[in-house]
């Protein structure tokens, strides 16, 4: 069982339909995309001509040393995708802030690490705004 983390803290999820994997939507033009997961080698602009009909779009991260699904989401949000984002894997609470910056909406994470690092972590992160070191070094 997952857990989903927002600003507001955990949550259990509430998407109960399935995923499309990349692969998938090639073999699939004809079916409606509500879910899409996305692998931390993927290619956003593969997603271009069909970005408006994804409701949920779920980037893994294999480790939570591999940032690539960072630039992933970046690259979601600047091509216009305004559905939910959801970074899924080895996120920890200290890169919380770093995938809400980079366009997340929220963090899909195990049980066990939930247990590791509890709901208060998460929340010390959740004022992603006010931690924007550009904006401070600007003042």
């Amino acid at each position: 069982m997952s857990i989903i983390v927002t600003d507001t803290g955990f949550d259990a999820d509430d998407w109960t339909h399935g995923f499309f994997e990349l692969p998938q939507l090639a073999a699939n033009d004809a079916a409606p995309v509500v879910a899409v997961d996305l692998r931390s080698d993927a290619d956003p602009a593969a997603l271009a001509d069909r970005i408006d009909a994804i409701d949920l779009i779920r980037v893994d991260f294999p480790s939570f040393a591999d940032g690539r699904g960072f630039s992933i989401a970046r690259r979601l949000r600047l091509m216009g995708y305004q559905g939910r984002l959801r970074a899924k894997g080895h996120i920890i609470a200290d890169q919380y802030a770093m995938a809400r910056r980079s366009g997340f909406d929220e963090v899909e994470i195990s049980e066990d690490l939930a247990a590791r690092q509890p709901e208060n972590q998460w929340l010390a992160r959740a004022e992603w705004r006010a931690h924007d070191y550009q904006s401070r070094l600007r003042a």
